[in-house]
């Protein structure tokens, strides 16, 4: 499997575009870690590490990051929109948090089985989906 890094520079490549440092290093944060993040915790994590980059690269790059499939959009929660890096990671799914902002992962075989029946069924082809509950974790009951 090529690695997260080749994939966006094939991708960069044939839209025409260049693979800019800036680029690379939101890629490198995105991948740094598995958690969820939202602009402004990407844009914090990369100012920690003292990297001049912008809120408007970061808003650049996401859109090329989705479309060459290294991440998702994961959830929308309280205004926000989450991402998540998913190249190499098996599909799951989110429980949320409405009180908190927890999110938990899942994955749920029978969720996966249904999907394909219901796509078998209208003779429909996958490119993406996305399950998520909300709700109230443990500690927000």
């Amino acid at each position: 499997m090529e690695s997260e890094k080749e994939v966006f520079r094939k991708y960069i490549k044939n839209k025409g575009l260049k693979l800019t440092p800036e680029r690379i290093t939101i890629l490198n944060e995105v991948f740094s870690t598995h958690d969820h993040f939202d602009v402004e915790e990407l844009y914090g994590r990369i100012g920690a590490k003292r990297e001049s980059i912008s809120r408007t690269t970061i808003y650049r790059t996401l859109p090329l990051l989705l479309d060459c499939g290294l991440i998702s959009e994961a959830i929308r929660c309280k205004g926000r929109v989450y991402y998540e890096h998913i190249y190499g990671h098996r599909h799951h799914s989110h429980l949320v948090c409405i009180k908190c902002g927890k999110i938990i992962e899942f994955e749920d075989d029978q969720i996966e089985k249904e999907k394909e029946r219901i796509c078998k069924k209208y003779n429909f082809k996958t490119t993406e989906y996305r399950f998520g509950i909300r709700g109230y974790c443990e500690d927000c009951q």
